[in-house]
């Protein structure tokens, strides 16, 4: 496990539902806030490993009903840019501990 990042592996780079480098939690959050947060935890684990969102080869996004998907691809094509890795959203009932986003990646690590 990456150190200071929640839910982050060395096989792949993962944001676990909007956890913070310091341990705090967005899950009283809005649901933009947590999205937010999920993705910047993401590409900051990237650029960790020596990458960024143009090496992401797959990204899996949970979401909290289908009302929020419209909301997440508005963030997700703004914190990714011209990045376009095969993706999915799943639309779920329920996250643990009441977070509304999940995203999860794989990278291709820096050289």
């Amino acid at each position: 496990m990456r150190k200071g990042w929640p839910g982050a592996t060395s096989s792949s780079s993962r944001a676990s539902s909007g956890a913070r480098p310091d341990g705090s939690h967005t899950a009283d959050e809005p649901f933009e806030v947590q999205a937010r947060q999920a993705l910047a935890s993401l590409l900051a684990i990237l650029a960790e490993a020596g990458s960024g969102p143009e090496r992401i080869l797959r990204v899996t996004a949970y979401v909290v009903g289908v009302a929020h998907w419209p909301e997440f691809n508005r963030l997700y094509a703004e914190v990714m840019g011209e990045a376009k890795p095969a993706r999915t959203v799943v639309p779920v009932p329920e996250l643990h501990h009441g977070y509304l986003v999940e995203v999860e990646a794989i990278a291709v690590r820096g050289g």
